[in-house]
């Protein structure tokens, strides 16, 4: 086992309105920590599957796995965030593409089904990466500071309510930030709770909602802290929650471990 140098949690829940009509979430999300050649990396991701696509449940899947597995690929090659740049964005959405295609294959079927949005970071030492396609956001802060800054923002669509995915054709609209500096704390959510979390008019993020959010999040606890997931899901099933939004619902936490000083 490597050394944890991250804690976090992550939660997704059912919309109401999925739950009355017997439907399944088709949000996913993923995220886990690895030893890179140049230090730990943290990597996150979350994907809502569009209402209307008939496999969107399996498309979110699919965006996540793979933006996990380009992930460590990039990594591995020795490469870090900061160097990370537009066409390797477009070689992950490349292959996320293609790995949909072949499920729509196998399913008779045509990519448009499979429909979903992403939001991700690859966040190392000196630098972070996000890739943003469509709705959602992710927000972060930086050592040392006290303000939420937001990677990028949900993009809208052609018309009202709507947004892109990545199976759009000929090629999605995506968003790539690099911060040159050490993040610590990292919040990654779909697009139902952005009027919980994002000022809209401001272009801020609401600073009360993630100090709460972060509050049970202890820095003592590295890994996954599979008790706190537990408890999100439930204020993610909440009603102060679901009589905001009836859809899907998922976001994940993370902080990185501040090293504790061994007395002499």
């Amino acid at each position: 086992m490597i050394a944890r140098h991250w804690t976090w949690t992550r939660a997704r829940a059912t919309g109401t309105s999925h739950t009355a009509r017997g439907e399944g979430c088709d949000d996913f999300a993923a995220c886990l920590e690895l030893a890179s050649s140049t230090g730990p990396v943290f990597i996150a991701v979350v994907s809502d599957g569009a209402g209307s696509a008939e496999h969107s449940s399996i498309g979110s899947r699919i965006v996540c796995r793979e933006f996990l597995n380009f992930a460590r690929s990039f990594l591995g090659s020795g490469r870090q965030p900061i160097d990370f740049v537009e066409a390797d964005v477009l070689d992950c959405l490349d292959a996320i593409r293609d790995h949909i295609e072949v499920e729509a294959s196998a399913l008779a079927s045509h990519p448009r089904a499979f429909a979903a949005t992403l939001v991700g970071c690859i966040v190392h030492s000196n630098s972070s990466a996000f890739i943003h396609v469509g709705d959602g956001a992710a927000v972060y802060r930086v050592e040392n500071e006290s303000d939420w800054r937001v990677a990028s923002w949900p993009s809208q669509g052609e018309y009202a309510s709507t947004t892109h995915f990545v199976t759009d054709s000929p090629e999605p609209r995506f968003s790539l930030v690099v911060v040159e500096s050490l993040v610590d704390t990292v919040a990654v959510f779909t697009d139902r709770l952005e009027r919980l979390a994002l000022d809209f008019a401001k272009k801020e993020a609401f600073p009360n909602f993630f100090k709460g959010m972060f509050s049970s999040l202890s820095d003592k606890k590295s890994g996954h802290d599979r008790k706190l997931s537990v408890q999100l899901k439930d204020f993610l099933d909440s009603p102060s929650v679901c009589d905001r939004t009836d859809d899907d619902k998922t976001l994940i936490l993370a902080q990185r471990i501040i090293p504790q000083c061994r007395p002499r």
